[in-house]
């Protein structure tokens, strides 16, 4: 029985910032996939990991990320390309969790890092911050990369999260936009959802849990 649906930030309750990353390297010259190649090489120890475990500031991951492209031939601002990362709120997803909040535990599992640009609602003219924190409302478990220490796609990660929603993996669905996440977590025995549509990943949530979710 599933007791819990867990959910990633960025490409699912959020649109997916590749397309940023693509229009970016459009507009700069740059090969198709360089961004998100440069994030899955080395994915344990460059620069994306240490900034999403805290272990780096903003101007480290920008030096850190710009050498990284020139090691393959190619100039990237850093900083350029942690501005591509906001998104648009999906709200069809935030109905699907808010629905799913009635009835199931609820858990967000996000590799993200600490900005230092936030700002109250009474500065955000367009209501995002409030619209983001009404959102992180909704979840009863919230594991952050930047503050434990542990990113996806380490099993651990998914653990934690488990504990902290007393429950056990096979009682969880989880929804990630990247295989890669959702490879360790579906060993540990979850059921996953890879969001590429999020109208079909819905679809499969309604599924899992056995209730609509629109």
């Amino acid at each position: 029985m599933i007791r819990a649906a867990l959910f990633d930030f960025g490409g699912v309750i959020l649109s997916s910032p590749f397309e940023a990353f693509d229009r970016y390297e459009r507009e700069n010259g740059l090969p198709e996939g360089l961004i998100r190649t440069l994030n899955a090489t080395n994915p344990d120890d460059n620069a994306w990991a240490k900034l999403e475990r805290s272990q780096v500031d903003l101007g480290q991951f920008a030096e850190l990320f710009e050498a990284e492209a020139r090691a393959v031939g190619y100039e990237v601002d850093g900083r350029a390309v942690l501005g591509l990362l906001g998104g648009t709120v999906r709200p069809e997803m935030v109905e699907a969790l808010r629905r799913c909040k009635e009835r199931l535990l609820t858990g967000l599992l996000t590799n993200n890092f600490v900005s230092g640009a936030a700002r109250d609602a009474a500065e955000d003219p367009t209501g995002r911050t409030a619209q983001i924190a009404e959102i992180m409302g909704m979840f009863d478990a919230i594991v952050e990369s930047s503050k434990v220490g542990v990113r996806k796609p380490d099993p651990r990660f998914y653990e934690m999260a488990c504990e902290m929603l007393g429950i056990e993996p096979s009682e969880a669905v989880f929804l990630d936009d990247l295989g890669i996440n959702l490879k360790p977590a579906r060993a540990l025995g979850m059921t996953t959802i890879k969001v590429v549509d999020p109208d079909a990943a819905i679809r499969e949530l309604e599924a899992a849990v056995g209730f609509p979710l629109r």
